[in-house]
């Protein structure tokens, strides 16, 4: 058989060519349109928000609210007496995100748009502050350099972790509004960047507050207050940071679709119900539902709401009677929690919106410059003052949230009048310990449903007490998380060497600001 050899050199030579072609363009051939391999800040943001707010909703139901004593289980109860073992959320759950968190700084610095830059700033200093507070010393500095070949983060030490936490807040504050952008994807504040300047300063005065065991927080409390124009903070329930839940799923909050069963595994704590009750306090109204049993509707009187002790054993928990009669024991004799959390399998009157995600409220803010003036760590405005703006503007914030989820019969129980402030017990009156304790203990009241918050703050404040029930594992209360079981496994040595410096991996052992 005759080949053609001009023929095909020509063939081979015609194949180089193409292939030379093919080889120019390769990469932009085999770029999928379908599959970009950039995403945009604007797509990455709303899912980081909505993940953060329902890791925090989330803590808030199955933990915060429980060791807090403002709810109590009577199914399952290990959470209740302290039965806990190594939590892998928020850390889990948080470093995911922290990483779209990293690569909407890394997008948005190129492009030059620092509106971007800042609200990723600030919710990654929401994450780690939530983060450490719960576990202590963290994979920080490294955390997120897997990339860079760091894939054994060592783990920074709490005091250096709210350093870097206090300077990229200052940092945030500085870089929003130096941009025209827009910012598309934010679901919390709705593209509003003084709202995000507003948070990223209250939450630096929450964590100087957390912080003032360790060290002297006057300075930088006293610049932000002293110059709101540079600083602003939260001036109202409206500016607060509350992620607005939506009628449709997957937005709807987090309880409204649960099954009743889980739901009802937690009930109005006796601990909160004594405390409400003892002040006369409206929230009574807007935390709990009448028990079954006062077959009083959609609300009752005072008596028609009972709680359950926290800390009891399964048996006991289910069968508790308010009254002290076993015929009269059992979850009818027990009071829900409020409507606004309630899922639809459990009451027609549950709305998917009624409940916000609450990252940091007004009312907190108000209770920390209240002690912070007590304190002298500022010398600009009244504690008092701020002290009263904390309790009505709680009040007002449940009021409000049942106008929207129209349940008239509460939302006109949800307020206060002077007799209500002028009380003993609520008084800011006394010595500056016994003003302290109120301020506390309201705060630990308006704290219902805000992440762990309430649980940070008291082991910070001891306010108010709280006791170990009688069926509790150990004898004190919880001062922080045990790390995952993945970290001990793919990152042992840092573990080992944060635990070393630390203390055991243990619920028991204090975080650095943690104090006794």
């Amino acid at each position: 058989m005759n080949f053609n050899t001009k023929y095909i050199a020509g063939i081979g030579l015609a194949a180089m060519l193409s292939l030379s072609s093919c080889d120019k363009d390769f990469e932009e051939i085999n770029m999928n349109p379908n599959s970009p391999e950039t995403v945009s800040s604007s797509l990455l943001l709303p899912t980081v928000i909505r993940n953060t707010a329902g890791e925090i909703s989330g803590k808030a139901w199955g933990i915060g609210n429980v060791v807090m004593q403002q709810t109590a289980k009577i199914q399952f109860t290990n959470e209740d007496r302290y039965n806990w073992g190594p939590e892998g959320n928020p850390y889990g759950s948080f470093y995911n995100s922290l990483r779209d968190i990293s690569n909407v700084i890394e997008i948005s610095t190129e492009a030059g748009q620092n509106n971007y830059v800042g609200v990723a700033l600030v919710l990654r200093a929401s994450l780690y502050s939530f983060m450490t507070d719960a576990y202590g010393d963290l994979p920080y500095s490294q955390a997120t350099n897997a990339k860079e070949g760091a894939n054994y983060p060592v783990f920074d030490t709490q005091e250096d972790i709210y350093k870097g936490i206090l300077a990229e807040l200052e940092e945030a504050n500085s870089l929003l509004g130096t941009t025209s952008e827009g910012v598309d994807g934010d679901i919390l504040f709705d593209g509003d960047i003084l709202r995000w300047k507003k948070y990223a300063n209250s939450l630096r005065l929450r964590i100087l507050m957390r912080l003032s065991d360790r060290m002297d927080p006057s300075a930088a409390m006293q610049a932000i207050i002293s110059n709101p124009t540079q600083f602003p903070i939260f001036t109202s329930n409206d500016d607060q940071a509350a992620l607005q839940y939506l009628q449709d799923v997957p937005n709807q909050h987090g309880l409204y679709t649960t099954r009743s069963g889980s739901f009802d595994e937690y009930r109005l704590s006796e601990k909160m119900e004594t405390v409400l009750k003892e002040l006369d306090d409206p929230r009574l109204f807007a935390y709990a539902q009448p028990t079954n049993d006062s077959g009083a509707g959609v609300i009752g009187e005072e008596d028609d709401y009972q709680g359950v002790p926290n800390g009891l054993a399964d048996e006991q928990a289910l069968a508790y009677s308010p009254s002290g009669d076993p015929l009269k024991g059992g979850s009818n004799f027990i009071s829900r929690v409020g409507y606004l959390w309630s899922c639809s399998a459990c009451t027609p009157l549950a709305s998917p919106i009624g409940a916000q995600a609450i990252l940091m409220g007004y009312p907190e803010l108000q209770f920390i410059l209240a002690e912070a003036r007590e304190k002298g760590f500022i010398t600009i405005g009244d504690a008092a003052v701020y002290y009263r703006n904390g309790i009505e503007s709680s009040i007002a914030y449940y009021k409000s949230r049942y106008e929207i989820i129209n349940l008239p019969q509460i939302a006109e129980k949800l307020v206060i009048d002077e007799s209500y402030l002028t009380q003993q017990g609520v008084a800011y009156t006394g010595s500056t310990e016994e003003k302290l304790s109120k301020i506390g203990t309201q705060k630990w009241l308006a704290l219902f449903f805000s992440g762990l918050e309430s649980w940070y703050d008291w082991r910070r404040t001891d306010y108010p007490e709280i006791t170990p029930g009688p069926a509790a594992y150990i004898n004190t209360v919880p001062v922080r998380f045990m790390y995952p079981g993945s970290v001990q496994a793919l990152n042992k040595e840092n573990y080992e060497i944060a635990v070393g410096r630390q203390g055991p991996d243990a619920i028991t052992t204090r975080v650095w600001w943690d104090i006794d």
